[in-house]
């Protein structure tokens, strides 16, 4: 996905990289490695000197190439969101039907919140659940991206209801805020320690809240009416 306006939730794009020298590290496996602190600590417990050291720069080398503090975590997130965090995404994007989306976006999130290759939980829940006034620009911008996801995923509901998946008078709205809360708290819970299996006991429990699916015959009517 490329980044977009959108993508940044409003927050301004860090400054383009200066011209002269190159640069003397690899930019995106400093990236990861930042990505890495801000997961672990939030925002604003990782320190520059915690930043630098995980990147293995120095200070300067940092603000030269990612503009500051704030910028870095901005492309941290991006980079998330495009990397571990883009299973979410995928699932609506290529599950056939609205309900095996969300099942497959909670199932899947069981397993990445859990793995034990980087911290725990989501970073895009994690990252910001403490911040200052000083950060809460920060905040604002997740608080943004995560509305992107539920839109998203409110999108993908609306056209099964279109389809004829779901009830007519489903309420997608609804409907995709209760599972992204059901993701949210699986991201605290993981965070806590919870394991892959007690997550997925959560995923069973939460999609027998979905909407029964209509008759076959009204399916069958919307399907051609459209």
């Amino acid at each position: 996905m490329k980044k977009t306006p959108e993508t940044t939730a409003g927050y301004a794009a860090a400054p383009a990289k200066p011209r002269g020298r190159p640069l003397s590290f690899d930019r995106d496996t400093a990236l990861d490695k930042a990505m890495h602190v801000f997961w672990e600590h939030g925002y604003e417990a990782a320190s520059i000197s915690d930043l630098t050291a995980a990147m293995g720069i120095t200070p300067p080398s940092l603000y030269t190439a990612f503009g500051d503090k704030a910028h870095l975590f901005m492309e941290a997130i991006e980079r998330y969101g495009n990397g571990p965090g883009g299973f979410g995404q995928r699932a609506l994007d290529e599950e056939p039907t609205a309900r095996r989306a969300v099942q497959r976006l909670l199932e899947e999130a069981a397993a990445e919140l859990t793995q034990d290759c980087h911290p725990l939980g989501c970073m895009m829940v994690m990252a910001t659940t403490n911040c200052s006034v000083a950060a809460e620009h920060i905040q604002k911008a997740l608080v943004k991206r995560r509305a992107l996801g539920v839109a998203a995923m409110q999108a993908r509901i609306q056209r099964g209801i279109d389809e004829g998946e779901l009830p007519a008078n489903t309420d997608a709205g609804a409907l995709a805020s209760f599972y992204a809360t059901v993701y949210q708290g699986m991201s605290m819970q993981a965070k806590d320690g919870a394991s892959r299996e007690s997550l997925l006991g959560s995923v069973e429990m939460a999609m027998r809240s979905w909407p029964a699916s209509p008759p076959t015959t009204a399916r069958k009517r919307v399907k051609a009416s459209a």
